[in-house]
């Protein structure tokens, strides 16, 4: 299936992180749409937003998280294989940064979490048994590294959607 609207390309150059590096190529109107439907997605969850030490609770950033590979999953699918799975693409970079940026930190630490809440006695409030897990800061500090990578992608699939971050 060739790529829709030749007459349209846009030239894009991106850093990427994750270890992903940087990618450059002529962007169509799908990889366009797509990664303006990514982008939203990902600038209107707590994933590049700041999570202060006394605010929101480490579970739902983690769910927050998990839910980008079932919404990223759709807006791949539902954009067809003009998006692409190589590395100079908007499908390749959105596969690259579920598997190299968001499943470590979620497979390291959402079975850890889990077993801590399990531990949550009836009469104290989530936030508070999170608070007094000797894991919340080295969590929260890895969250706050993914969210500054996670803010990278953001810029990225901004300059490929060709519109300001």
């Amino acid at each position: 299936m060739p790529k829709s609207d030749g007459a349209k390309l846009k030239k894009v150059s991106v850093s990427l992180p994750f270890g992903i590096g940087s990618a450059e190529w002529q962007a169509d109107t799908t990889e366009r749409r797509t990664a303006w439907s990514l982008y939203i997605e990902l600038v209107t969850r707590i994933a590049v937003q700041p999570l202060e030490s006394s605010e929101g609770l480490l579970r739902e950033a983690l769910n927050s998280l998990y839910s980008l590979f079932g919404t990223t999953r759709e807006i791949l699918k539902q954009a067809g294989p003009d998006v692409g799975a190589s590395h100079d693409s908007v499908g390749g970079i959105a596969i690259a940064v579920l598997n190299n940026g968001l499943r470590p930190i979620l497979a390291k630490w959402h079975p850890i979490l889990q077993t801590w809440e399990a531990q949550r006695p009836t009469d104290v409030s989530p936030q508070h048994h999170e608070r007094e897990w000797s894991e919340e800061r080295k969590l929260r500090a890895e969250l706050e590294t993914l969210r500054q990578d996670l803010q990278e992608y953001a810029i990225a699939l901004a300059i490929i959607a060709g519109v300001n971050a």
